[in-house]
C-alpha cells in the first residue's frame, strides 16, 4: 500500500460552519499544494504587509496534500492572492478571526496504491465496518513534525525543565518538518554550539532564529530566557506535539487493558499501537480521554493506572505537565474522542494502476471531525484485519 505517491493523491477540505455575514474580516479560501499552513500565513501577511497576528488559520494542514482551508485578515483584502504554492479567493466577510471551533471537520478523498486486487477489495469493505464499529481516534504522524531525528521531542524537554536541552532543538538538531535551510544551518549550529556571533551570521533571513541569537550574544549562558524568545505559536506546538504522543501512549495502554489482544498494529511516531477491528459495544460510543495536562482528572481507576505507568516511564507525574519554564506557551486543556467513526463515505471501484503496473488503486471519500487523520484511518483498516 502507497499514500500520496503524488499530491493529488490526498485531497482535503475544511467544512466551515461560519457564513459570511459582514464585519471587519475579510475570509478567503485558500487552495493549497506542497506547502504547510504557517508559510501561506507567512506569504499572506508579507503580500498584504500586515503582522503575522493580522492573518489567522483555524487549523494547520500540511505541505504533502492539496488542502482546501479557510483563513481571516484584518481589515479589507483583494479578491484574489497567489503566491508560492497557493491562492486565495475572497468569498465574503464576518465580523472576527476563524477559530478552530468554527470547523465542523474535514472531507477527504485519499488515493490508495500499490494494492493487490484483495486489498483494494477489502480496503472499501473495511472503511463500511469502520464507520459502524470504529477504530482508535490515535493522532497521526502530521502532529509530530516537532520530533528530532532522534525520535525526542522538545516539549518533553520544556517539562523536564531542560532549556538548554530544548533551546537545542530549536537551534542546532533538525526536526522532522525542518524546510532545507533551517536543516543546514542546523548541522552548523550543533557544530559551532556557543559561538552565538558566528552563528548569527549564519541563521537564516527573515526568521525567529536571529532574535534568539542576537540575545544569546549578549547572553551567552541564559538558555531559559533565550527559549522564551522562540515565537510562542511555534513552543506551543513543541508542547502540543509531546502531549499528543503521550495521548497515544495512554489510549493504547487504556484500550489493551480493556479489551485484550489487538488485531493488528499501526506504527506512528516510533511508536507501535494498537488497533481493534472493532470497537462498537465493546465501549461507550462517546467515551474520552483527557489531554494530559497538571490539572486533568481521570477518575476511572484503570486509566487512572495507565496514565501513571505512562508518565513513570517519561520520568514525570502529573504535576510536572506545566511548562514552568515558560512565559506564554501552554499546554492545551481537553478531551479527546477516544473512537472516531468515518462518516460521508463512498469508494470507488478498483482500478488499473498507472504508477505501479500490475496493481491497483482505489479511492475513499469521507468526512472526519476536527483533529483527526485520514491516513491513520487508512493505515489502520488494513492493519485491524477482519474478523
Amino acid at each position: 500500500m502507497r499514500l500520496k505517491v503524488i499530491p493529488e493523491d490526498f485531497l482535503v477540505e475544511e467544512q466551515l460552519r461560519v457564513l459570511p455575514s459582514g464585519g471587519p474580516y475579510s475570509l478567503y479560501r485558500v487552495r493549497k499544494q506542497e506547502v504547510n499552513t504557517l508559510e501561506v500565513q507567512a506569504q499572506l501577511a508579507r503580500w498584504l504587509r500586515l503582522p503575522l497576528s493580522a492573518v489567522s488559520f483555524p487549523a494547520l494542514k500540511d505541505r504533502d496534500a492539496v488542502a482546501v482551508q479557510y483563513a481571516t485578515v484584518r481589515g479589507p483584502g483583494p479578491a484574489r492572492l497567489s503566491g508560492s504554492g497557493f491562492t486565495a479567493e475572497r468569498v465574503g466577510r464576518i465580523p472576527r478571526p476563524l477559530a478552530p471551533s468554527d470547523l465542523v471537520g474535514n472531507h477527504f478523498a485519499v488515493t490508495v496504491r500499490d494494492l493487490s486486487p484483495s486489498e483494494a477489495e477489502g480496503l472499501g469493505r473495511r472503511l463500511t465496518a469502520a464507520a459502524e464499529g470504529g477504530i482508535p481516534n490515535y493522532f497521526d504522524a502530521q502532529r509530530f513534525g516537532s520530533r528530532t531525528e532522534s525520535g525526542d521531542f522538545p516539549g518533553r524537554r520544556i517539562l523536564r525543565r531542560d532549556a538548554e536541552g530544548a533551546l537545542r532543538a530549536v537551534l542546532a538538531e533538525p526536526l522532522i518538518g525542518d524546510p532545507a535551510d533551517v536543516r543546514a544551518f542546523k548541522r552548523e549550529a550543533a557544530a559551532r554550539w556557543g559561538q552565538w556571533r558566528t552563528l548569527l551570521e549564519m541563521a537564516p533571513r527573515p526568521s525567529n532564529l536571529r532574535s534568539v541569537l542576537t540575545f544569546l550574544c549578549d547572553h551567552p549562558t541564559d538558555f531559559r530566557r533565550a527559549l522564551n524568545l522562540v515565537t510562542p505559536r511555534v513552543l506551543s506546538l513543541y508542547l502540543a506535539a509531546y502531549q499528543s504522543f503521550l495521548w497515544n501512549r495512554i489510549a493504547a495502554g487504556y484500550l489493551q487493558a480493556q479489551l485484550g489482544a489487538p488485531s493488528g498494529f499501526v506504527e506512528v511516531a516510533g511508536e507501535t499501537l494498537p488497533i481493534f477491528s472493532t470497537l462498537s459495544g465493546r465501549l461507550p460510543a462517546d467515551a474520552t480521554i483527557p489531554l494530559p495536562h497538571h490539572r486533568a482528572v481521570y477518575g476511572d481507576p484503570v486509566l487512572t493506572k495507565v496514565v501513571e505507568d505512562v508518565l513513570w516511564a517519561e520520568w514525570l507525574a502529573l504535576s510536572d505537565l506545566k511548562p514552568r519554564i515558560l512565559r506564554r506557551a501552554y499546554l492545551p486543556r481537553g478531551q479527546r474522542r477516544l473512537v472516531l467513526r468515518p462518516a460521508d463515505m463512498s469508494v470507488s471501484p478498483p482500478a488499473p494502476d498507472e504508477r505501479f503496473p500490475g496493481r491497483q488503486k482505489i479511492t475513499l471519500t469521507f468526512a472526519l471531525p476536527p483533529g483527526s487523520y485520514a491516513t491513520l484511518v487508512v493505515r489502520s483498516l488494513l492493519a485491524a484485519g477482519e474478523e
